[in-house]
């Protein structure tokens, strides 16, 4: 797979306009970082609905159902934990109740909508919690999803052969396993330099990071697949939509947040 320069620079120009924001927000202080967390859960909840409306276009949604979503959505992020997770079981029991008493079937779109906060609001909460354990966590998350998303690229432009997946046939395994190597290795190298964690919770973060993060990419590849698009919204050349952006973070989030929690010393 050859290296297609005009693509790579217009890719990295959006890249630094895009980094630029998502630093500002991750650097700046906890009320920026919730705002940035608030904004990528808006964006990407919208190209979500905009799939699955092309992925079942004989559901019935109700036009408040995106806007009550999005409010549900921005409450549990900004909620605290604890009280955040009761609020995370009684919401969709209320949609669920406004689904089933609504004058048309709209049951299975509100059913897709509370899969949508389980994709992708749940992840932003947990997000903003890892950014409460310390605010490096998050900034380190994301970087060594950049890093693996552009080594990957890279590596598979100039050696890569074996395509990796049918759902994304432009990822290849030399590309998907030399970008993870690569990120692993440079994890490796921040740990053994920072001192801040142990080597190996760098690493592990790097392994959610590549794994998870390869996962996330290939189940949004899989939905604009069989909505039969190409990226999920216009929001940046060549990258597409938000969803398109933070797909791999949607998932590692979660396994982060797990592994920092119950084994991160």
């Amino acid at each position: 797979m050859a290296l297609n320069l005009p693509t790579f620079y217009k890719r990295l120009g959006s890249s630094i306009v895009f980094a630029a924001v998502m630093l500002t927000g991750l650097l700046w202080n906890e009320w920026a970082f919730l705002a940035l967390v608030c904004l990528i859960n808006v964006l990407c909840l919208r190209d979500y609905f905009r799939l699955l409306q092309k992925i079942d276009k004989g559901a019935y949604w109700p036009k408040w159902l995106p806007i009550v979503v999005q409010l549900i959505g921005l409450l549990f992020i900004a909620i605290d934990i604890y009280p955040g997770l009761i609020f995370l079981f009684l919401a969709p029991a209320c949609l669920l109740l406004a689904g089933v008493l609504s004058k048309k079937n709209s049951l299975l779109a509100v059913l897709q909508s509370i899969g949508g906060l389980c994709y992708i609001t749940l992840p932003m909460f947990l997000l903003y919690s890892l950014r409460m354990h310390n605010f490096i966590l998050p900034l380190a998350l994301i970087l060594m999803i950049w890093c693996n998303d552009t080594m990957a690229y890279l590596v598979g432009s100039f050696i890569g052969k074996t395509p990796f997946s049918p759902i994304s046939p432009k990822k290849t395994w030399e590309g998907t396993i030399g970008g993870a190597l690569l990120t692993i290795i440079g994890a490796a190298l921040v740990g053994h330099y920072s001192g801040t964690y142990r080597l190996v919770d760098w690493m592990m973060l790097a392994l959610c990071a590549t794994v998870a993060g390869t996962l996330g990419d290939l189940l949004e590849s899989k939905l604009k697949r069989i909505a039969d698009v190409k990226d999920s919204g216009t929001l940046m050349p060549g990258h597409g939509g938000a969803l398109d952006r933070f797909d791999s973070l949607l998932i590692a989030a979660p396994f982060a947040f797990v592994y920092v929690i119950y084994f991160m010393r």
